[in-house]
């Protein structure tokens, strides 16, 4: 045995290059065991995308709650089915599990943990730090350590690299550690994860090699660059062209509304230009794990090197703004058409979701919503066919537990108003419009002349 740090190993023989060699043959047999650390929107689709090639999957999960459903064959992510999972788990190809333990028996490891901001919207490491720590306690020499998470350029060198080196193993010799940015999109029909390529950047040649070997074999393609911090840098950038992109339509939208113009008009005619212009939409604020946060990862780092990302931070201030403006609008709305206020108003807010046709709501302009009207003396409801009940988070704990109601006609009635925040593709936007008295449109989903349509206010 050697031991390194208060680590026992067993003796892999002096050549360092054979770890990798090893590692090499076991990821081009499919003998590999593939760790996933993680099992939310990132960590679970690609169980299926892994194991469908022929590796073993091993889950890591701190929440109870997923590993017993997931071990029972229940998915709790709508496109991922229960007969994916189930068929996964009984055929042994799946082993979900809360045993860290565990870590030492799979050869390649998979980071998929939040990376959120704090409170001062600075970068939260916590999770990443503390998966680190957990992997450095039961990692062994010869494995593949990658993280997924969206973060800034330096984490995976700078953070997670001396946590990884104290047991006294040395990356690119005694293990190998990457970063590949996830690109999940939930709810994309046109692309799941085995269809997007990958972005790989490896701590030395080694680690790109095998990092690049691993995944060849489970998505479309794979684009290796020279260095983690590139790969790092290049999540950021996909996300803050997103970002900045959705502010300035946003910011053509309050423009065009007070000349009398229809931002969804515009945007679909400037679109049948061939060349020189993308489509953004606008909306009632950003969602989602990566878009509300992810550009103040970069924001943050950059005060490190002196620079001031002043566009990327006007960009945040356009997108965090738009709750309040549609808010605002539904006021101005009832109060022209009953001259009272918000204050003892019935609200429906349709969709809680964070984007169209999907169960997740992290992050979602219309929770915020919610809690503004509300401060402003409404009693608010919501309706979402696939969040039943808000689940809790960090940011509006007081909204967990509260439940979806059922569209009726005769309850719409007596709604004041409903404001469309997530454009669902199954909710009878026409029963809405015929049934209640205002219906606010964040997101253009009444686009066609419906009955009703006298009572629609885009916002």
């Amino acid at each position: 045995m050697n031991i390194v740090g208060n680590l026992a190993f067993p003796d892999f023989g002096v050549l360092h290059v054979s770890l990798a060699d090893q590692l090499r043959r076991r990821l081009e047999s499919c003998e590999a065991c593939i760790g996933i650390l993680g099992l939310g929107y990132v960590g679970l689709p690609l169980v299926p995308a892994i194991a469908r090639v022929g590796y073993n999957v091993v889950g890591f999960d701190i929440d109870g709650h997923k590993i017993t459903e997931l071990s029972e064959g229940r998915s709790y992510i709508r496109h991922i089915s229960n007969e994916t999972v189930a068929t996964l788990v009984s055929d042994g190809r799946f082993t979900p599990t809360s045993d860290f333990s565990r870590l030492c028996d799979v050869d390649v490891l998979l980071i998929c943990v939040p990376t959120p901001l704090t409170r001062n919207r600075d970068p939260d490491l916590s999770f990443v730090i503390s998966t680190t720590e957990a992997i450095a306690q039961n990692f062994r020499p010869g494995q593949l350590i990658v993280l997924e998470s969206t973060t800034y350029p330096g984490t995976t060198r700078e953070v997670m690299r001396p946590i990884l080196e104290r047991t006294g193993l040395l990356s690119g010799s005694d293990f190998f550690l990457a970063y590949s940015p996830e690109r999940e999109d939930p709810g994309n029909s046109l692309f799941n994860t085995a269809q997007i390529p990958k972005v790989i950047g490896g701590d030395g040649d080694a680690a790109l090699e095998l990092a690049c070997l691993f995944y060849s074999r489970i998505v479309a393609g794979t684009v290796p660059v020279s260095s983690v911090e590139t790969a790092e840098a290049v999540k950021l950038t996909e996300n803050i062209f997103r970002t900045v992109n959705i502010a300035l339509v946003n910011e053509l939208k309050l423009l065009f509304e007070r000349m009398g113009i229809d931002i969804w008009e515009v945007i679909d005619a400037a679109k049948t230009k061939p060349f020189g212009y993308m489509a953004f939409y606008p909306g009632p604020g950003l969602g989602g794990h990566c878009l509300p946060i992810d550009p103040f990862y970069l924001t943050w780092k950059a005060r490190e090197y002196g620079i001031a990302t002043r566009f990327i931070e006007l960009a945040g201030e356009i997108n965090t703004a738009m709750p309040g403006h549609v808010v605002d609008r539904l006021a101005n709305a009832i109060n022209e058409q009953s001259g009272k206020g918000l204050k003892g108003a019935k609200i429906l807010i349709l969709g809680v979701a964070y984007k169209k046709d999907v169960d997740d709501t992290r992050e979602s302009p219309a929770l915020r919503i919610i809690e503004l009207l509300q401060q402003r003396g409404a009693v608010v409801d919501y309706h979402d066919p696939y969040v039943q009940v808000i689940p809790n988070s960090r940011d509006h704990p007081e909204l967990s537990g509260k439940s979806s109601v059922a569209l009726e006609p005769e309850t719409l009635a007596n709604y004041a108003a409903a404001m469309i925040c997530t454009d669902h593709s199954n909710v009878d936007y026409n029963l809405v419009l015929n049934h209640t008295p205002i219906v606010i449109d964040t997101r253009n989903a009444c686009r066609s002349p419906v009955p009703g349509a006298h009572r629609l206010v885009r916002a």
